[in-house]
């Protein structure tokens, strides 16, 4: 069974931390503070990208899952022509090499049902490298909108992706507390030595 996840998100007021939780939650936290002044960020937490508030008219909430950030609802997409539409396939272009397409002509169930395959497979494979390299990836954004500026911003990012939780807990040392704490959060899951 799938779990449906509320999408979270957390706001910086300069360089500390004025709300965090769904959405709604923030929306509601941020309309009860005085904005005026500026240096208003929020970032998603899922994806540790910044996102715009107040929150555009037609605004999605990102989706756990999703790849997209991509917020605006536009206009509904056109219903896929090509493919097998009952078992949600999608037909795309692939480029390969010649002898690729040899190797997979001789497979059994075509080149479709071979690349099927080994993707499922790399998928299986590679689970927890991927969900690694995302949680870098979003602690990246969110750095580097938040603390580009700050000193240990290179080594820290360095040390971030060299899984050397030392000093990347050495160079955020004098960071602002607010930040610190959240990227703590945000690199929960890695696995530092």
């Amino acid at each position: 069974m799938k779990t449906l996840t509320v999408p979270t998100c957390t706001a910086f007021l300069h360089h500390r931390q004025v709300a965090t939780g769904s959405y709604d939650e923030v929306t509601k936290t941020l309309a009860a503070l005085d904005l005026s002044a500026g240096g208003l960020l929020v970032f998603d937490d899922a994806t540790g990208s910044q996102v715009d508030y107040p929150w555009p008219e037609g605004y999605v909430w990102p989706q756990p899952g999703s790849d997209s950030t991509d917020v605006l609802d536009s206009q509904p997409a056109a219903p896929n022509t090509v493919g097998r539409p009952k078992l949600g396939v999608v037909a795309r272009e692939v480029t390969l090499l010649p002898r690729h397409w040899e190797w997979l002509a001789q497979q059994r169930g075509g080149a479709s049902a071979t690349l099927r395959r080994l993707i499922d497979e790399a998928r299986r494979n590679t689970v927890a490298q991927d969900h690694e390299r995302l949680i870098k990836e979003s602690c990246y954004r969110f750095m580097t909108a938040i603390a580009g500026a700050l000193p240990g911003y290179e080594e820290a990012v360095r040390a971030l992706f060299g899984n050397d939780a030392r000093l990347f807990v050495e160079r955020i040392a004098d960071w602002p507390v607010d930040i610190q704490a959240h990227l703590t959060w945000m690199s929960r899951d890695l696995p530092f030595r």
